[in-house]
């Protein structure tokens, strides 16, 4: 009949119990001060070594070496003490659960003021001792306060704050703590290579997680797979299969499946693991463990400058399941990851006690795909993480001086998402730039007037024959006929339809032509940078000024801010408020805007940072800057009505005088 793993490999002194060193180094000089208290009071979650560390200070009492910190092994307490040993009549172990009676308490104080038969102390070892009641513990109060010399009291517990405080103030307090995965996966490993059977790597993790920090649920899962194991010795399938977690290779086509939006293999992998009769609750878990994995390793990794080795010690995985990650970290944003990790926590909290698990575990899936379907702001940032991987997917973040946008795939926020309007090419903006034509429009000139071209460049009508008194240059035609017939030279009733001249041609405007608008528009004034045009060119822009300066100061431009145009040599950026204004004076965000402009234009310019003057007005705009749009003309009548002109009235006859 084999023994059990934890109870064949149970330590014998304190050098062998594993990860509780904040524990045993402090009692092992106690021992070699000689400064034994009589009671002693261990705590701590189970399987964590509080009874073993109780028996291993029965035999440190008890040799006959002792009191010492390391046992001989070899006199007959620490024999009897040992493991399979037979017992010590002076140790007595005490089940409180079963024997935590006020009657047991009583008979434990007559017992305890014998003297040992064979041993230097008589030790009572109390497990479980929040199962004493009340009027368990006030019976063994004056004993423990006050015991004989030759007594002392180890008590083992899981829960310290149900042990009345006159009992734990008369202790010493030694907490004890879970063991660490890494400490406890070597070991594992250890009994394993004692063993003599072969276990893959990929196992220990998953032992080590199923025993949740605890050496003696640990050894007890291994054990089992141990005793499971054929001549090939313990395999990853076999331990996911025993164990219920969810394979890795399946964690990892879900983990991307996620990162390139694909509902179908998403929903058909949930499909695989409800048919399979996997526990969707504990694949949940298993993917939200994913999740923790991913958020680490992403922001390890950005914190180290992009090395993702940082993260290797934080992540107890296979070196090939590490890289596999490493690749998929890149895949996600931070915010992304983040909201997706704290989805499937709330869905796992959701799902306990549900009727459907499938689907929570699909609307969880879905929730996870969909960042628009969430207005917070976990939402919008997972969305804007979208949009920062697609710029660098169209290579933008970086681009060289003047040179044009490599092709490569596009990623499609939404059905609403336009292809962006295709870049000129720098022999093209050279040809241009030395070479103005009149249809191209000036830098410096709205939209409005960019979008066909200068006013100049109007076709004009045919001529026709000129009449006899020109209309007047900006007037619409039927105001002009109007002059002309009501005019100080027409004549009194005789002007007809014939004698009226053709309606003129509209002209420019006088918002396009100036305040005074000459005979003929004059062209446009060109700038000296005429062959870039700086409100196309103002993305790119941004990107090298985050490329420079980090997010902050791009943010801060394109959020709060919007270029004018150029002037020359100037470079007009306007603000919505002047806090934004200032901000970006503070941080110097100015140099870096102005050298990243002469890095990708060529050209040196001075940037001037304004207020909005459509929120501040009174603000100075650069002669060719337009903020507000021209008003819109009126449109011209169906048919032109010449007012007909009235006759005067004939002469009053004068009233005869009454004599």
């Amino acid at each position: 009949m084999s023994l059990a793993l934890y109870r064949r490999y149970r330590p014998e002194t304190f050098e062998e119990v594993v990860g509780q060193e904040h524990v045993t180094l402090p009692l092992q000089q106690a021992l070699r001060n000689g400064r034994v208290n009589h009671a002693y009071l261990f705590s701590g979650p189970r399987g964590c070594g509080k009874t073993t560390s109780a028996r291993i200070l029965a035999r440190c009492l008890n040799c006959e070496q002792g009191p010492t910190p390391t046992p001989c092994g070899q006199c007959r307490s620490c024999v009897e003490l040992a493991n399979g040993g037979p017992g010590s009549i002076d140790v007595i172990e005490i089940d409180a659960a079963s024997h935590g009676g006020v009657d047991d308490a009583r008979d434990l104080r007559e017992r305890a003021f014998f003297a040992p038969a064979a041993s230097r102390f008589k030790i009572y070892i109390i497990d479980e001792a929040h199962m004493v009641t009340s009027a368990g513990f006030n019976a063994l109060l004056k004993v423990v306060e006050e015991p004989p010399p030759h007594l002392k009291f180890i008590f083992a517990t899981t829960e310290p704050e149900k042990v009345i405080g006159t009992i734990r103030s008369r202790t010493h307090h030694y907490p004890f703590r879970l063991i660490p995965p890494g400490v406890l996966r070597e070991h594992l490993a250890d009994i394993t290579a004692r063993e003599g059977i072969k276990v893959e790597p990929e196992v220990l993790p998953l032992v080590v997680r199923a025993g949740a920090g605890s050496a003696r649920d640990a050894m007890s899962v291994l054990d089992q797979l141990l005793a499971g194991a054929d001549a090939g010795g313990v395999t990853y399938t076999m331990a996911t299969g025993l164990l219920g977690y969810t394979d890795a290779a399946l964690l990892d086509q879900l983990v991307e499946a996620f990162a390139a939006h694909d509902g179908a293999a998403v929903f058909g992998m949930v499909d695989q693991v409800v048919e399979s009769g996997h526990d969707p609750r504990r694949f949940l878990a298993d993917l939200l463990e994913r999740f923790r994995d991913l958020l680490i390793l992403n922001a390890v990794t950005d914190a180290a400058g992009g090395d993702p080795a940082a993260a290797r010690a934080l992540i107890d995985v296979p070196d090939d399941q590490f890289e596999r990650m490493t690749a998929q970290a890149r895949t996600f944003g931070a915010a992304e990851l983040s909201r997706a990790a704290d989805l499937v926590n709330t869905g796992l909290t959701e799902m306990r006690g549900a009727t459907a698990p499938r689907l929570l575990l699909e609307l969880v899936c879905a929730r996870v795909m969909l960042p628009g379907a969430d207005p917070g702001e976990q939402g919008l940032a997972a969305r804007l993480d979208r949009l920062e991987r697609r710029g660098v997917v169209l290579g933008s973040a970086a681009p060289a001086p003047m040179a044009p946008a490599a092709p490569g795939p596009r990623v499609v926020e939404d059905d609403y998402d336009e292809e962006p309007p295709p870049r000129r090419a720098p022999a093209q903006v050279a040809q241009t730039a030395g070479q103005p034509t009149s249809g191209a429009p000036a830098l410096g000139t709205p939209p409005w007037e960019q979008s066909g071209g200068t006013v100049a460049a109007v076709a004009q009508p045919p001529e026709r024959e000129p009449a006899s008194t020109p209309g007047v240059l900006g007037k619409p035609p039927w105001e002009q006929g109007t002059e002309q017939v009501s005019g100080p030279g027409a004549p009194s009733g005789a002007a007809t339809t014939d004698d009226v001249a053709e309606p003129a041609a509209p002209e420019a405007p006088a918002w396009a032509a100036g305040e005074a608008a000459p005979p003929e528009p004059a062209p446009a004034r060109q700038p000296a940078q005429s062959g870039v045009d700086i409100r196309r060119m103002w993305p790119d822009l941004l990107e090298e000024v985050k490329r420079r300066d980090g997010r902050v100061s791009w943010m801060l431009l394109s959020q709060n801010a919007q270029v004018l145009g150029m002037d020359g040599d100037r470079l007009q950026v306007a603000f919505i408020n002047a806090g934004a204004r200032d901000r970006f004076a503070s941080r110097g965000t100015a140099d870096t805007l102005r050298q990243a402009a002469q890095d990708l234009f060529g050209f040196r310019c001075q940037v001037d940072a304004i207020v909005d003057p459509s929120q501040s007005p009174g603000t100075s705009v650069a002669p060719g800057v337009t903020m507000t749009p021209p008003p819109p003309m009126p449109p011209p009548p169906s048919t032109y009505q010449v007012p007909q002109p009235q006759a005067a009235p004939p002469p009053r006859e004068p009233e005869p005088q009454v004599p």
